[in-house]
């Protein structure tokens, strides 16, 4: 088959973005709601600490990662594929695009930076804490549903090409 390299690139992509879905999952399942219920200098301090050490993990190669993959894909299944795995492969990349990385660049990241540069033990913070953990697991939920909806377009692509 010529397009052999596309199925398990498809497959790559669908399980990385699975696999991203699933940490964001976490936060919006028990994560989030575990640091709001805890004394809230203790559940800043650990917001705040879990910002800080996410850039040094596995996760952040899966979740940017994903980004060019999905895109050079959709490029490729756009030009070189006229089969129904073509439209799954360009909505999937389209996907994770804007729902997961517009959001999190433009939703939690601004929210999380703001949260970094604050005194764990100020009121202030403790305000702006109560409404982060509101808005910033929405804005999550989003993003999980956008990795599981990419996740579900690129399993079903390499499916179709197979």
């Amino acid at each position: 088959m010529p397009h052999d390299w596309i199925i398990y690139a498809c497959l790559i992509t669908g399980v990385s973005s699975g696999l991203v879905a699933g940490v964001f999952q976490s936060f919006s399942d028990f994560i989030m709601r575990s640091l709001a219920a805890a004394r809230p200098a203790a559940g800043i301090e650990s917001m705040q600490m879990i910002n800080r050490e996410v850039f040094r993990t596995m996760f952040m190669v899966l979740a940017w990662g994903t980004i060019p993959l999905s895109l050079a894909l959709a490029i490729y299944a756009y030009i070189y594929l006229s089969s129904p795995a073509s439209l799954l492969i360009v909505t999937g990349a389209t996907i994770y695009f804007v729902v997961v990385f517009l959001v999190t660049m433009l939703g939690n990241v601004p929210m999380n930076q703001q949260l970094d540069g604050m005194d764990p033990f100020a009121e202030e913070t403790t305000q702006y804490w109560k409404t982060y953990t509101v808005v910033w697991t929405r804005w999550n939920h989003v993003r999980t549903l956008g990795s599981l909806a990419t996740a579900l377009c690129f399993l079903m692509a390499s499916i179709a090409l197979a």
